[in-house]
């Protein structure tokens, strides 16, 4: 059996680590606030578990236990808590490194009232991504109920930590995710990189709760353009010296080009590699037919009847009951299998060459190597793979003040324009304030009214130009009153000038009209005011 396994092992190594390459460490900023010994910005790194607060911050200070320091048991048998007190910071967990997986150490924290796990690093080494354990160690069921962040740091940091509390300063911590992922506009570009495998474990069983869970809202984010989504599969290429081997042909298809591993990695029981990749090559084709008529978001439909309908336990993984789900949503089954070719041919599949390529990390994204993966502006999403994390990740991605309302709702985010207005100016008699509620927090603008546009700092006041009219943070007051005074003025003012004006120009007018009718008039008969006129005739004298 241990050679069964090795071979195993061996062949699972040729097929994943040939197409290994750059793997990117996603990073969060940490900020020491106290003591003075510490302050300063560092690095530390992003795990793939937790709910990491994409877009915002999340102050604590931090406790190292004196027993249980490497937070592998749980602390309740050490009567240990770590829930905060009323008007207290949140509690920053500090535990070391080893002896059992980072995801144990998580739920031991989380379980006891840590807001957030920070982790010692027991090596010098850059830091790495704490991941969660592979199917064949363990299967814990705990790993979908962890909702706290963790962050790795490196030894040297963390021995500094340690050094300052065992002197009795308070370190006090501001963990910062608002640039962890990129917002340049208003849409958010997305790919989940995912698997049509149901049969590998809690990770497969993830995906698929979260394909259904996350539908909803996937979808009415695509159609109304805030978000363009994009799926993808990893596959694996068999090496040339293997592909005459047994494993390599039940694995792969198209001569060895395009490969995954068996489901229950036996090479003879249930389905193929092959079969993975065939049902792979055939979910991507979908979304290539449905994005170019214009209906990318049938693909969550597919994918969620598919996983419903045709499960592997039931031996309904198969072409023929992936073609009922499509001709269910009105998809041209013949345009699907056009676009999956022959895969018995020695020939490139368009479609999976392009996947094999968009493996390789551009930028600042770097390889996915792990599945399933969330890619968010060409920035990879660590974190836990359900609905209320994820949405909060590609809600701040969005520009401020650009993101939809499904981003503003109670369970994505606090809106900070409804305590104390926000600090923002206000006029609470004319129901206008300046505060706008975002995701990455408010904003205080002055606002337009009825298509009048308020000018100011937004903070201490708001004018509005077309009237000469102030608005003071705490209402209307006595320059309030002297304004309408002086406005009342100017406009009885030019009222009255208005009418003079108008008096002067019918006089002007009248008389004009009169000089130019006499004019006239004096051309053919005398006016009553013009006296005789005597005729003198021109004569010579002798």
């Amino acid at each position: 059996m241990r050679e069964k396994v090795g071979f195993v092992v061996y062949v699972w190594f040729l097929l994943y680590g040939s197409c290994l390459g750059r793997f990117v460490v996603e990073r969060n900023s940490l900020k020491v606030t106290s003591p003075d010994s510490l302050k300063g910005v560092y690095e530390s790194a992003i795990g793939n578990f937790g709910v990491p607060q994409y877009g915002g911050t999340m102050v604590g200070t931090v406790v190292y236990a004196k027993a249980n320091q490497k937070a592998c048991k749980s602390f309740s048998d050490v009567d240990l808590s770590f829930k905060s007190k009323p008007g207290g910071l949140p509690i920053f967990l500090l535990a070391d490194r080893g002896d059992c997986y980072f995801t144990l150490k998580a739920w031991n924290a989380q379980n006891a009232g840590a807001a957030a796990l920070l982790v010692v690093n027991d090596r010098v080494e850059p830091l790495i991504t704490m991941d969660t354990p592979e199917e064949e160690d363990t299967a814990p069921d705990y790993l979908q109920k962890i909702t706290i962040p963790a962050t790795l740091i490196s030894k040297s940091f963390g021995e500094n930590i340690k050094k300052a509390l065992s002197n009795g300063e308070m370190v006090n911590i501001n963990l910062d995710w608002r640039e962890s992922l990129p917002h340049p506009d208003d849409r958010v570009e997305y790919e989940f990189w995912t698997n049509s495998n149901d049969e590998c474990g809690p990770k497969c069983d993830s995906q698929i709760e979260f394909v259904k869970s996350f539908k909803g809202a996937a979808q009415i984010l695509e159609r109304k353009g805030y978000t363009q989504f994009t799926p993808h599969y990893i596959t694996w290429y068999c090496p040339e010296a293997f592909i005459l081997s047994k494993q390599c042909k039940s694995q792969c298809i198209n001569h060895g080009r395009y490969c995954a591993p068996d489901p229950e990695q036996d090479f003879s029981i249930g389905y193929d590699g092959k079969d993975v990749v065939v049902q792979n090559l055939r979910q991507a084709c979908l979304f290539k037919v449905a994005n170019e008529s214009g209906k990318p978001w049938l693909w969550w439909d597919y994918v969620t009847d598919f996983s419903i309908r045709c499960p592997m336990k039931e031996k309904k993984y198969n072409n023929e009951c992936a073609n009922q789900v499509l001709q269910s949503l009105g998809v041209d089954v013949k345009l699907i299998d056009k676009c999956i070719g022959d895969t018995e041919a020695d020939v490139d599949n368009p479609v999976l060459k392009a996947e094999q390529e968009a493996q390789i990390g551009k930028g600042s994204r770097g390889d996915v190597t792990i599945l399933p993966t969330l890619v968010i502006n060409n920035r990879q999403y660590r974190g836990k793979l359900g609905k209320s994390a994820v949405l909060k990740a590609i809600c701040s991605g969005f520009q401020e003040t650009t993101e939809p309302a499904i981003c503003l709702t109670e369970d994505i985010e606090t809106n900070e324009c409804l305590t104390n207005n926000g600090g923002c100016w206000q006029d609470k008699d004319a129901n206008i304030t300046a505060c706008r509620d975002t995701f990455r927090g408010r904003v205080c603008e002055c606002p337009i009214v009825q298509g009048v546009n308020f000018v100011g700092d937004g903070y201490t006041h708001c004018e509005d130009l077309l009237s000469f009219f102030y608005w003071k943070d705490a209402g209307k007051d006595a320059n309030t009153e002297v304004g309408w005074g002086f406005i009342w003025v100017i406009i009885l003012g030019l009222a009255a000038a208005g009418v003079g004006g108008y008096a002067v120009y019918k006089y002007r007018i009248r008389t004009y009209m009169d000089s130019e009718i006499r004019a006239i008039m004096a051309q053919y008969m005398p006016l009553d005011n013009q006296g005789e006129v005597t005729n003198h005739i021109p004569h010579s004298g002798v």
